[in-house]
């Protein structure tokens, strides 16, 4: 129980560290888009933050999520990606305990959960988590074929997530241009608020990213299932907001961790 209680501790620390990412990497000031410098600071007044007033949770209830010198509200998305963070820690050490691939898969969740959150408010995916991602991704795969005892290398690894890499991206690029040339230039319908492209080109690398972490046929998995959980909310949003534009990129990264948890029940399912 001990061990899990700082798991979820560490997993809260990481939490806040996500936070810092996902407030800078969309500014387009390159100077405010180190996730370095400078220290941690209100959004609203610019003073820095106490290290006392940083503490992932206690901090964000103590000061009844209000900044502690203009008392203006702190967004609860802090204590929501923390709280998220901590969990997944969590999850992942009861289901990989500390083994390479608990690190491996936590860190491809990281990544999405920044991708995430960024993509909902800016409708934009960060290069340096999606292009970044799929460097990593096949690293670490590359890695993941070593094997010590007896020393030899599975080369499945690293060409199931280059594969990953090249289907993945693709699939979703070809998907996006065929649907825009049938609905755009055959069907001659207009373009939607303004937009030709019905696949952002962030979409297309994150699936890319999701294939150099989960290999070919589970980025394959992912793309199919992420329609179906956008379908209710794309709805909604057209019955509310009149909206027909929606982030693609939350239900890409809900589907890649359905994909990460169940995919070979599910590939097995349709595949016998």
């Amino acid at each position: 129980m001990i061990e899990k209680i700082v798991v979820f501790i560490f997993g809260s620390l990481a939490g806040s560290f996500l936070n810092v990412c996902i407030h800078r990497l969309p500014e387009e000031d390159p100077k405010k888009r180190s996730i370095v410098v400078p220290r941690s600071h209100c959004p609203k007044c610019g003073k820095t933050i106490f290290w006392y007033d940083n503490i992932p949770f206690l901090s964000y209830i103590l000061l009844g999520g209000r900044c502690r010198f203009c008392k203006e509200k702190i967004s609860f998305r802090y204590f929501v990606v923390e709280l998220i963070t901590a969990l997944t820690f969590v999850i992942f050490y009861n289901i990989y305990g500390l083994t390479f691939n608990f690190f491996l898969y936590l860190l491809f969740v990281l990544g999405l959960i920044v991708a995430t959150f960024v993509d909902i408010p800016h409708r934009i995916i960060p290069d340096e988590i999606s292009v970044g991602g799929v460097i990593v991704g096949f690293i670490l795969s590359a890695i993941r074929g070593i094997n010590i005892s007896p020393l030899r290398y599975n080369f499945a690894y690293p060409l199931s997530s280059f594969l990953g890499i090249i289907i993945g991206g693709g699939i979703i690029y070809l998907t996006g241009k065929g649907f825009d040339l049938v609905y755009f230039k055959l069907l001659k319908n207009p373009p939607i608020q303004g937009e030709t492209e019905s696949m952002g080109g962030g979409d297309v690398k994150l699936l890319a990213m999701i294939g150099a972490f989960l290999g070919w046929q589970r980025a394959i998995l992912a793309f199919f299932i992420a329609p179906f959980l956008a379908l209710v909310i794309a709805l909604i949003n057209l019955a509310v907001k009149k909206d027909h534009l929606i982030p693609y990129g939350p239900f890409l990264s809900l589907a890649a961790i359905v994909s990460l948890l169940w995919g070979d029940k599910l590939i097995r399912l349709f595949i016998p």
